[in-house]
């Protein structure tokens, strides 16, 4: 039996209905909004502490013969710092779900370790057994 063809609007649609793309999306979105953040943190705290301790701040002017490289530099302590953030954020979430995980498996294994309680057919004969020892007394 032959593959039906699928139409370019059906395949857009299967497409994005995947949970993949919509973590991507989520992710993305995220993530913009998280690089504003990290964006102002870094002109309204890092810049000033780089300028009190090397003088300036703005590496728009700084160039290497006639290339521009400031924009390049700003550009990587951008990076180098979501980077950071971003590593702390996983980092601490990774013990804290490995924390959660160990105590489920502890609580699993506790609950493995209890004895099983004697089926009925176990009590049954438990009871036949001590009856019988009573009545040969």
């Amino acid at each position: 039996m032959a593959e039906e063809k699928k139409g370019f609007v059906a395949e857009f649609k299967e497409f994005i209905a995947r949970g993949n793309v919509m973590d991507m999306a989520v992710g993305v979105v995220v993530g913009g909004a998280f690089t504003a953040i990290v964006n102002a943190l870094i002109e309204s705290i890092i810049n000033p502490i780089i300028t009190l301790i090397a003088g300036q701040a703005d590496f728009s002017s700084v160039t290497v013969g006639i290339f521009p490289i400031g924009t390049l530099i700003s550009a990587i302590i951008n990076f180098l710092l979501i980077s950071l953030v971003v590593f702390t954020m996983v980092r601490t979430l990774n013990k804290v779900k490995d924390k959660t995980s160990k105590k489920e498996e502890a609580v699993e294994e506790v609950v493995e370790e209890a004895p099983a309680a004697p089926t009925e057919a176990e009590l049954l004969a438990e009871i036949r057994d001590l009856l019988i020892a009573n009545n040969t007394k």
